[in-house]
Formats: structure tokens, sequence, C-alpha cells
């Protein structure tokens, strides 16, 4: 069994994240001032597609990560399993694509070309589960790499060669391949035992249980595609791609909570579980703030045709929040979960257990999702794109608001945790303090220039001042967070 450290792991991808989010910046601005709107349109249309046929891999890496955090060695098999599976995966893929090429004004042959990366996602992720019951921090490593990999690929197959979404689709690959190493390296101690077939009979048996909860998954994504027959255009997926490329920076902070999933799994509900949330609160505070002020000058940056979706991104960073928070109270629930590791549990076990239950309330807001935009969207066809824009991510929030309140009364049913709200409106208080006199200094000072290279440094100056106050400023007035910094720096100077 590996000695998960929670604070160390969440940490290290937490800083390996916020290096991460550089480099996804940098690789989605050359993509942005290279490519048209509707080709990155596309390139969002072809991820959506591949994340539909991937539904199947979870039946794999779900167990391969309950298994290896108790000390199980079925990683060969996983990893064979998940090679079997993304051929059936690209099939399924091509007939897709070529639907939606027939639907839209998207390039049917590009969409297809894009199943060249199912077999890379299927491996990464199947690599990426046994790395998260065994040494969690790698995952931050494969991701990095994976960044820089895809930024050089960029320069070379989008921004010198001017190969559009097949130059885009091949720095993924890319990518993928060097992420895959460095995952298969961290994880050799679990995947040099011989392939079992008991192990895959036990998993596709139990084939539901981890499929079952991305059926929520993939019923809220088809968002995605019900915009896109609606208005028959890839041109209103570049604006949405572009407000979530801002938005999402606020989903770094899960990282921070990645390895109690492990941790809670080997049976450990020691009070690092509350430690962990408020350390989770300290960072995702801040980077909300810098969302919603960076939201006009962010996609500007990315390219001044997307600056009038600023609205979208300020909606969406809410929904972000919130969406981290569920997942988060999500996996901690999951992992508190044991009715797996009894040989004698039925189906009737499986069905009452909180595997079974949660992804049910997951699927019931899907539902709900997808209902109320569908309708929305058929009333308001007849609106502006952004208008359009505006009540999809306004039905995102809404409809996520609830069911964040929902999992955190399950989770304090299962476990007793109190957070410090003293520490916690400490920081909620700074990052509105700090971030709302960096944003009267965005508007008074900041100069909008096309050229990325005059504007790009501006901006990083804004961000650098408020990112280093609010860490000095928690610094001084939070003894937590003190001792964590201490605590960072103790452990840089033992390596």
């Amino acid at each position: 069994m590996s000695d998960v450290r929670v604070t160390y792991s969440g940490l290290t991808n937490f800083v390996l994240s916020m290096v991460g989010i550089i480099t996804g910046l940098i690789f989605i601005l050359i993509i942005t001032r290279t490519v048209s709107p509707q080709e990155f349109g596309t390139w969002n249309l072809i991820s959506n597609l591949i994340f539909y046929v991937i539904i199947v891999e979870p039946i794999i890496s779900f167990w391969a990560t309950r298994e290896t955090a108790r000390g199980g060695k079925t990683g060969k098999t996983a990893i064979l399993s998940s090679g079997v599976f993304s051929l059936g995966a690209i099939f399924v893929y091509i007939i897709l694509a070529d639907f939606m090429g027939f639907q839209t004004d998207a390039n049917a042959q590009v969409l297809i070309f894009g199943a060249i990366l199912i077999p890379a996602t299927f491996l990464n992720y199947t690599l990426t589960g046994i790395n998260l019951g065994w040494k969690p921090h790698a995952i931050g490593y494969s991701r990095i790499v994976f960044g820089i990999t895809e930024i050089i690929a960029a320069l070379i197959f989008v921004y010198y060669l001017d190969w559009g979404v097949s130059g885009i689709i091949i720095c993924a690959t890319l990518g993928y391949v060097f992420s895959i190493t460095i995952l298969s390296i961290y994880a050799r101690e679990k995947i040099t035992n011989p392939i079992k077939r008991k192990f895959l009979k036990v998993w596709l048996k139990r084939f539901w249980l981890p499929l079952y909860p991305e059926i929520g998954s993939l019923l809220k994504t088809l968002d995605v595609l019900i915009f896109t027959i609606i208005t028959g255009s890839v041109i209103g997926l570049a604006f949405w791609t572009a407000a979530t490329t801002i938005s999402t920076v606020v989903g770094n902070s899960r990282t921070i909570s990645e390895a109690m999933y492990a941790k809670l799994l080997q049976g450990d509900r020691s009070g690092i579980l509350q430690e962990n949330l408020i350390h989770m609160f300290y960072f995702a505070f801040p980077l909300t703030a810098i969302s919603i002020i960076f939201a006009k000058p962010g996609l500007f940056a990315l390219n001044p045709i997307y600056e009038t979706a600023a609205l979208i991104v300020i909606l969406l960073t809410f929904r972000v929040f919130l969406f981290t928070l569920s997942v988060i109270f999500q996996n901690f629930i999951r992992g508190i979960e044991n009715v797996d590791t009894y040989e004698k549990s039925t189906l009737r076990d499986f069905i009452k257990s909180k595997l079974f239950s949660i992804p049910t309330v997951v699927l019931i807001q899907a539902a709900i999702h997808v209902t109320a935009l569908t309708i929305g969207l058929l009333l308001l066809s007849d609106r502006p794109m952004m208008d359009l824009l505006t009540y999809w991510a306004s039905v995102e929030l809404v409809v996520q608001i609830p069911f964040t309140i929902y999992f955190f009364i399950i989770l304090k049913r299962n476990i007793s945790f109190n957070l410090d709200l003293k520490s916690l409106f400490k920081y909620l208080l700074s990052a509105i303090g700090i971030f709302g006199l960096v944003y009267i200094l965005l508007e008074e000072y900041l100069v909008y220039k096309a050229e990325i290279v005059e504007f790009l440094p501006n901006i990083l100056l804004f961000l650098g001042i408020g990112v280093s106050s609010y860490l000095i400023l928690t610094y001084f007035i939070d003894d937590r967070i003190k001792r964590l910094f201490h605590a960072i720096i103790h452990e840089i100077g033992n390596r």
C-alpha cells in the first residue's frame, strides 16, 4: 500500500497546475492568434466528440485507482484492457464525426482525423488512474510535460506550418505521448506484474458501476452538440471555448485535494480532511478573483474578437468555483465507501452504496441542465449569438448551485469535520480587497494593444502585483498559512 502524502502531493500538483495554466494559456494564445474562430470551434467540437467515446475508459481507471491505493497490482492488465477498448471507441468516433460533418459547417475530414487522439487519450487516462492511487504528484509532472510539448509542437505545426486544426490535433497527440512516458515511469512498479484475466473479469462484471457516473457527464456535455446543431455553426463554440479557457483557471484549486481520495481509500479519516479543504479555499478564492477581473483583458489577449464574451467568463467562473467544490465533495464521499472491498457484495449492496447514489444525483443534475438549455435555445434561436451564449452560461450557474449544497450536506453527514470560518473569511476578504484594487488599476492604466507582445507583459505585471500582494498579506494575518509556507520552504530545503 502506498504512503500517500496528502499535503505534499496536493501542493505539488497545485504548483505544477499553476505552471500548467501558463503553458496552457501560451498554447491557446498560439492557437487563437493563428486559426480562425471557425477552426477554433471545430477543435472544441473534436474535443467533445472524443469525450463522448472515451466514456467506457473509467471501467478500467476507476478500479485501477481503488485497487492500486489498496496495494493491488493490476496495472499491466489495466493498460492492455484500455488499448482494446480504444479500438472500439475509434469506430464509434468516426461515425459521430461523419454525422457532425453533415450537420454543421465543420470540416468532416478534419473531424475524422481527430480519431488519432483516442488511443493516446485512453492510455493517458488509465495511467493517470494508476498513479492517482500510487503517486498522485506524478500526475502534476505529466501535465507540465504535456503542456510544454504542446507549446513546442504548436509553434511548429500551427504557427509556422499553418496546418490549422490538423496541426492542433498533432500537438495534442504528441503531448499525450510524452505525458504517457512520464506516467509510465512513475507507475513502473505497478505495471510490471503479469496480466491476469481475473481482474478484467471482475471489472467487466461490475462495468456498470464506473460507467454509470459517466452517463451524467455524457448527458451534460451534450450541450455542445445541442448548441452547435441548433445554431448550425461552430463559431459560437469558439467564443464559448475562449470564455471557458479563462474561467477554468479556478478549477486548478481542485488539485490540492486529489491525493485525499487515495488517503480515504486507505481508511484514513483523520483531521487532515478539513485542513485540506481550507488549503483548497485559500487558493480557490484568488483564482476566482483573477478569472473575474481579468475576464476582458484575458479574452482580448486570446484574440480581440473574443472580448465581447467577458460576461460569459464571469458567469462561468462562479459556476466553475461551485463545480470544483462539488467534485471535491463527491470524491471525498466516494473515498470512504468500501462496498467494493467485500467479495460477497451483491448488486443490491452496490446500488445502496455511495458509488451509485452520487452519480444518480449527477445524472439528475445533467438532465435538468440539458432540458433547460434545449428549451431555452429553441425559444431564443432567433436572438444574437452572444445572447444564446449568455443564456447557456446562466443555466450552467443556476443549475450548479443547489447540487453543490446537496453534496456538502451529504459529506457532513458522513465525515465529521469543522471548517475554520475565521480563516476562510480572512482569505475571502483578502482576495476581494487585493484584486479589487488590481481591478481599479486595470481600468485606469491598462492599455489594450492588439500586438500580443506589447499587451501580454502588461497583464502579467498586474497579475504579479495581485498574486504577490495576496500571498504576503495572508502570510502575515494567518498563522496557518505562515506554517504552510514554512513547511514548503522546509520541504524544498530537504530536497
